[in-house]
C-alpha cells in the first residue's frame, strides 16, 4: 500500500508567489505549463511521476478533464480549452485555467481517487503556491467566477476523434524520438 502525503511541505514566501504569477503568464505550452504543474506539487506536496501523456478530447461541457484510472493519459476537454482561449482577456487567465486542469488530472494520477480531496489540494496549492487572492486560486475554486458564460453552453456528447499533444511530459526522456 502506498502513503500519499498530504500534509504541506514547505512555507511559500510572498516574494516566491509573485516570482510563480509571473512565470505562469509566460508558459507558452502545454508542455511547459505541465513542467510547471509537476514542479509546483513536488515543492508543496513532495510528489512527482513522470510520463503522462496529454489528450485534448472533445467532450460534453460538465467535464473540464480526466485521468483515465491505472493508465499514463489526462484528457482535457477541447471544446471548454477552446472556449476559455475566447473568453480570456489576458494571457494569465487562460494558463490559470490549464494550470489548474492539468494539476487536478495530475493529482489523480498518483491514484487519489477522492474528487473532494483533489479538489482540496488543488485550490490548497494554488494558494500556497501563487497567493490567496490571484487568478489561479479563485480558478482553483471555481473556474464559472472568472468565466461565468461557460455554465450557459451546455454540449453533451463524447466526440469519437482527440488529438495526443507531441512532446508533452518529456523531460525525464533519456532517447531521442
Amino acid at each position: 500500500m502506498r502513503i500519499i502525503k498530504l500534509a504541506i511541505v514547505s512555507t511559500i514566501t510572498v516574494e516566491k508567489q509573485n516570482s510563480n504569477k509571473d512565470k505562469l503568464s509566460y508558459l507558452k505550452d502545454f508542455n511547459e505549463m505541465f513542467e510547471f504543474v509537476k514542479s509546483s506539487v513536488n515543492s508543496v506536496y513532495d510528489m512527482k511521476r513522470a510520463g503522462l501523456s496529454l489528450m485534448l478530447h472533445g467532450m460534453p461541457t460538465r467535464i473540464g478533464a480526466y485521468h483515465v484510472l491505472g493508465s499514463n493519459v489526462i484528457a482535457v476537454n477541447k471544446l471548454v480549452l477552446d472556449l476559455v482561449r475566447k473568453y480570456s482577456t489576458t494571457n494569465e487567465e487562460y494558463n490559470a485555467y490549464l494550470f489548474t486542469v492539468l494539476l487536478h488530472e495530475y493529482l489523480h494520477s498518483f491514484g487519489i481517487l477522492d474528487e473532494n480531496k483533489v479538489r482540496y489540494m488543488t485550490v490548497e496549492l494554488c494558494k500556497k503556491f501563487f497567493g490567496e487572492n490571484c487568478t489561479v486560486s479563485t480558478m482553483a475554486e471555481d473556474p464559472l467566477k472568472i468565466f461565468p458564460k461557460l455554465g450557459l453552453v451546455n454540449y453533451d456528447k463524447f466526440e469519437n476523434k482527440f488529438e495526443l499533444i507531441k512532446n508533452f511530459d518529456n523531460s525525464n526522456q533519456t532517447y531521442i524520438q
